[in-house]
C-alpha cells in the first residue's frame, strides 16, 4: 500500500503525510503539533476503511478490535489510529518539527450516539463520511449536527468512487457533489470542500489481501493540512488553561500500572506531577507516558496519549477525566447557555427531561429556560433580533472571545439581573414566524392572550438543569441535550438544544444556588369593584380565591380600565375581597356600569418556598 523510503524523500509534503513515517517524538526531540481528526458518517458509510487508509500508527483500541465489533462487522466503540506529516513549507512559522493527525473513528449506527458525542467533543477537524452511491442518510444528517456543535472544520469524504461505473462515474461524483453542496447551504458549514475517495478498493482489506491502493487519499491529507493553522491557533487560546485529560479507555499492564488513555483537552501535564480523578477523589502521580506506544516526558492540549499510574483499579474507572487537583468540581445542577437545535422539530419546553451529553458521561436532567429582559421593559416581546444578538454576546460573553466587549460583558449570567422564564426554547427561525403571526393577529391580541397564560413571549438564551446524579466536569464545557427515548427509525434528529455551562450549583452545598436566580412570569390578574367606599376607596372582587393570602399583595399597584391607579390596601372579609386605595380618587361610574381592576405583577418562578412577587 505504502511506497519505499527513497520516494517519500522525493514527494511532496502532502504524498508524504499517507506514508509509513516513523513516529519520533521521543524524549522530546522533536516538537509535534497534534490534530485530532474526527471521522463521523453513517453506519457502512467506509469510515473506519477509510482510517486504516489513511492511519501507519494504531492503539490498542483501533480498527475494531473490540471483540464484539469484529464478531458484528460494525464500529462499536472510538477507535484511535494516526499518522504523521512534516510541516509544509506555508507553515513553517508554527513552532513544530511535524504534525501529527490522530484520527477518531466514530461509530455510525444510530444506536451509539452516546459514544459519537463523546468523540466529537475532543476533535479539531472533522470528516465527514458519506456513501457516494447513497448521498446523506439518518445518521449522517445527525453528525452533521453534531459537527455544527462542535467544530469550526469540516471535510466532506465522499466514499465508495470505486463502486461506481467508470465510464459514469466523473458525472456522477459532479452531481452528488451538486446535491451535498445544496444540503450544506443550510448549515453553517456552506463553503465545505469535497473530496472523493475509495478507501478500499475492491472491498480487500490491504494490498496482501489482494486488495487495490486507495484512491484520493493524499488529495485528502492536503485538504486536511489546510485546517492546521486554525486548529493551532485554537490550541494556543486554551494553552493556560489547568490540566484536563478525558479518558475513553482504561486498562492494567502487569508490573507498570492502570493505563488511562484518552485526548488532553487543556494545559499541559509531565511526568512525575500530581493530577486528580475527580470522579473518583483520588490524586495519584503520573509514572510514564506513551504517545502511540512511544515514550514521551510531557504532553499539551490536543495530544493523544496513554498515561501510566500506580496504585489504581481500572475497574473503578471506564471513562471520565483527569485533571490539575482541584480544578473540576462536582456537581448536581448549573445554568448553562441554551441554544436549540433547528433540525429538533419538537417542542423543547420547561420542565422536560432530556438526555444530557457532557464529555463521556450521559445524564438524565429536567431544563427550564430563561432569557434576557429586553431592555424596552420586562413585560415587551423580544424580537427575532434582540434573539440573535443576545446569542452572539452569550457566545463570546462564555468563550471568553470577546475580551472587553460591552455586549458580552452585559449578557454574562449574574444573579443580581432579572430574567424572562420562558416555556418553550426557540430558534431564532421559530421566533421569526412567531413575530409574523403576532403581526397577522395583532400584536394587543398576542398580547393579551401571552398575560393571560402568564408567560408573555420571551427569547432564552439560558437555562437551568438539575441532573439526576451528580456529574464531574469543568465550568465551560459543552454540553448536548438530546431525546434518545425518540425511535431511531423515525428519520428525525434526537439532538435538542446545546450550549455551555456557566455556573456548577451544588445542591447540597449551595441549596439556593437555584433559587437566587431571578428568573420571573408576567402575572395578571383581573377584578371588578363591587362598591365604592368613598371618593378614594373601593372594594374590590373576583380577583382572589378565598384562601389566597393577600397580605402576599398588599401595596401592589392596581389600575382601573380609565387608567386611575391604585394599591391594595389589605383583604375585606373572607371570601377573597380586597380593599383599594387611591391616592389621586376614583371616579364612580354612571348607569351601574361595572369598573374593571386589573393588578400585573412579575413572580419569581425558581424561589418557589418565599413565593416572592414584585412590581
Amino acid at each position: 500500500m505504502f511506497a519505499g523510503p527513497e520516494k517519500f524523500r522525493e514527494a511532496s509534503a502532502v504524498a508524504i503525510a499517507t506514508r509509513r513515517v516513523p513516529f519520533t517524538r521521543t524524549m522530546g526531540d522533536k516538537r509535534v503539533l497534534n490534530v485530532n481528526v474526527g471521522i463521523l458518517g453513517h453506519i457502512d458509510s467506509g469510515k473506519t476503511s477509510l482510517a486504516r487508509a489513511l492511519s501507519t500508527h494504531f492503539s490498542t483500541a483501533s480498527l475494531d478490535k473490540h471483540p464484539q465489533s469484529t464478531e458484528r462487522g460494525i464500529t462499536l466503540d472510538l477507535g484511535f489510529s494516526s499518522f504523521m506529516a512534516p510541516v509544509p513549507e506555508n507553515l513553517k512559522h508554527l513552532p513544530y518539527d511535524e504534525i501529527q493527525f490522530t484520527l477518531v473513528d466514530c461509530p455510525g449506527h444510530a444506536s451509539l450516539i452516546k459514544t459519537v458525542l463523546g468523540g466529537a467533543q475532543i476533535i479539531d477537524v472533522m470528516m465527514l463520511v458519506v456513501d457516494v452511491n447513497k448521498g446523506i442518510q439518518t445518521q449522517t444528517a445527525e453528525c452533521l449536527v453534531v459537527g455544527e456543535i462542535t467544530t469550526s472544520e469540516l471535510l466532506v469524504v465522499m466514499n465508495k468512487t470505486d463502486m461506481i461505473e467508470e465510464a459514469s462515474r466523473a458525472d456522477k461524483i459532479a452531481k452528488m457533489t451538486a446535491r451535498l453542496s445544496n444540503t450544506f447551504k443550510a448549515t453553517k458549514f456552506k463553503e465545505c470542500e469535497m473530496v472523493p475517495v475509495a478507501a478500499r478498493p475492491g472491498g480487500a482489506v490491504d494490498m496482501s489481501a489482494g486488495g487495490e491502493p486507495p484512491v484520493g487519499v493524499d488529495a485528502l491529507v492536503e485538504r486536511l493540512m489546510t485546517r492546521v493553522e486554525r486548529a493551532h491557533a485554537r490550541r494556543e487560546r486554551r494553552k493556560k488553561d489547568a490540566f484536563l485529560f478525558a479518558v475513553d479507555h482504561c486498562f492494567p499492564i502487569k508490573g507498570q500500572g492502570t493505563v488511562l488513555t484518552g485526548t488532553v483537552l487543556s494545559g499541559k501535564c509531565a511526568v512525575g506531577d500530581v493530577i486528580e480523578l475527580p470522579n473518583l477523589k483520588l490524586e495519584k502521580k503520573v509514572k510514564s507516558m506513551q504517545m502511540f506506544k512511544r515514550p514521551v516526558q510531557s504532553c499539551e492540549r490536543g495530544d493523544r496519549l496513554g498515561m501510566c499510574i500506580t496504585q489504581l483499579d481500572h475497574n473503578l474507572m471506564e471513562r471520565g477525566l483527569v485533571a490539575s487537583p482541584g480544578s473540576v468540581p462536582t456537581f448536581n445542577a448549573a445554568v448553562v447557555t441554551a441554544e436549540k437545535i433547528r433540525f429538533f422539530k419538537q417542542t423543547v419546553g420547561s420542565k422536560m427531561r432530556f438526555h444530557v451529553t457532557v464529555g463521556h458521561a450521559t445524564v438524565m436532567a429536567t431544563a427550564e429556560f430563561f432569557g434576557e429582559v429586553p431592555a424596552d421593559g420586562a413585560g415587551e416581546t423580544a424580537t427575532v433580533e434582540d434573539a440573535e444578538r443576545l446569542l452572539r454576546a452569550v457566545s463570546l460573553a462564555v468563550s471568553g472571545s470577546g475580551g472587553a466587549d460591552d455586549e458580552a460583558e452585559r449578557v454574562s449570567f449574574s444573579y443580581e439581573r432579572e430574567y424572562k422564564y420562558c416555556s418553550v426554547l426557540e430558534t431564532a427561525g421559530e421566533v421569526r414566524k412567531r413575530d409574523a403571526d403576532a403581526g397577522e393577529a395583532g400584536a394587543a391580541d398576542l398580547a393579551a392572550a401571552s398575560a393571560r397564560a402568564g408567560d408573555t413571549p420571551a427569547f432564552a438564551t439560558w437555562a437551568v438543569l438539575v441532573f439526576d446524579q451528580p456529574i464531574t466536569c469543568p465550568e465551560d464545557s459543552l454540553y448536548i441535550a438530546s431525546r434518545f427515548d425518540a425511535d431511531i427509525h423515525q428519520n428525525t434528529c434526537r439532538l435538542a438544544f446545546h450550549g455551555r455551562l456557566v455556573r456548577a450549583i451544588d445542591l447540597e452545598k449551595t441549596p439556593d444556588g437555584v433559587r437566587r436566580i431571578k428568573a420571573f412570569k408576567m402575572k395578571q390578574r383581573e377584578g371588578t369593584v363591587e362598591r365604592f367606599v368613598d371618593e378614594r376607596s373601593v372594594i374590590g372582587k373576583g380577583m382572589f380565591k378565598k384562601e389566597t393570602d393577600l397580605g402576599l399583595f398588599a401595596g401592589m399597584r392596581v389600575v382601573t380600565d380609565r387608567g386611575e391607579a391604585g394599591a391594595i390596601d389589605g383583604g375585606f372579609g373572607k371570601s377573597g375581597k380586597y380593599k383599594v386605595y387611591f391616592s389621586d380618587g376614583i371616579a364612580p361610574r354612571e348607569n351601574g356600569e361595572t369598573t374593571r381592576l386589573y393588578l400585573r405583577f412579575k413572580r419569581y418562578v425558581f424561589d418557589k418556598e418565599a413565593k416572592k412577587m414584585v412590581q
